[in-house]
């Protein structure tokens, strides 16, 4: 199971948008995906269709990261309706802030890593929405994390808030975990996965550019609609949905072959043989 953080230090740049993207991806090349929802803004539960009555959530988890809690926290998303596949969600909450404060423990930021180590049989590919912050909940996600993708857009705020991210993913590769790397970094494990900022380029567009500068992708109005309607871009029609569905499926390649995911369908040499 590879589990990828999608960051952002500032609001408003596109990270729940880059998460539902690379779900969407995920769920449309059949790799058995489970959201996190660890923004107490729980855009990413309302995004992908899931009913939340009578189930645990997040707050649950990160309060009692037991597998039993764990299972009871985790519902299908109602993209499942759409075709066959296992695609899941760990309900957000608001309560989520309650578990944000500055200064976590190390048992803290070890909860998500323990409660996802219940579900690891489960599944091949883990997406978690971070905060907006580099507080107790970021911290906790990159902790359990095999790669973090930082997001950001054009302008200065944003750019420097995506270069303080990276150099905090060092300093959490450092200090408590070593196998975390941000995406894109094609470097040895082991070695910084920071080495510069991110560069803003001309025009307005959201950017994923963490270390290894993976691709620019575009807004798009199709993209909105499709959220606004709890559905996975890869079903919304239109040329401009599915060029934009292109663009997630590369940037999942990237992850997958990075992160060492095996690729449904796809004949490697050892399963050829």
């Amino acid at each position: 199971m590879h589990v990828l953080s999608v960051s952002s230090l500032k609001g408003g740049v596109g990270k729940t948008t880059v998460t539902l993207g690379l779900a969407s991806a995920a769920f449309a090349r059949g790799v058995k995906t489970l959201v996190v929802d660890l923004d107490p803004q729980s855009d990413v539960s309302t995004g992908m269709d899931i009913q939340v009555a009578g189930r645990l959530n997040i707050a649950d988890v990160l309060a009692n990261p037991k597998e039993k809690v764990v299972r009871q926290a985790i519902t299908s998303s109602g993209w499942a309706k759409v075709h066959p596949g296992i695609i899941d969600v760990m309900i957000g909450s608001p309560s989520a802030i309650n578990f944000d404060g500055p200064h976590p423990s190390v048992r803290d930021v070890w909860k998500l890593e323990e409660a996802l180590a219940a579900v690891e049989a489960d599944y091949d590919l883990v997406l978690v929405d971070c905060a907006p912050s580099l507080n107790a909940l970021t911290r906790t996600a990159w902790a359990a994390s095999d790669r973090v993708i930082v997001v950001t857009e054009p302008g200065l705020f944003s750019v420097a808030a995506a270069d303080r991210a990276l150099r905090a993913i060092e300093e959490i590769r450092r200090g408590l975990s070593p196998r975390l790397q941000a995406a894109g970094d094609r470097r040895e494990p082991g070695a910084p996965a920071v080495d510069r900022a991110p560069v803003p380029d001309q025009g307005a567009a959201r950017h994923v550019r963490p270390a290894g500068a993976l691709p620019q992708l575009p807004e798009r109005t199709s993209l909105e609609q499709a959220q606004g309607a709890a559905k996975p871009l890869h079903i919304w029609p239109g040329d401009s949905a599915q060029e934009l569905a292109a663009d997630f499926d590369a940037l999942l390649d990237r992850v997958m072959r990075t992160g060492r995911i095996p690729i449904p369908g796809e004949v490697t040499a050892s399963s050829a043989t």
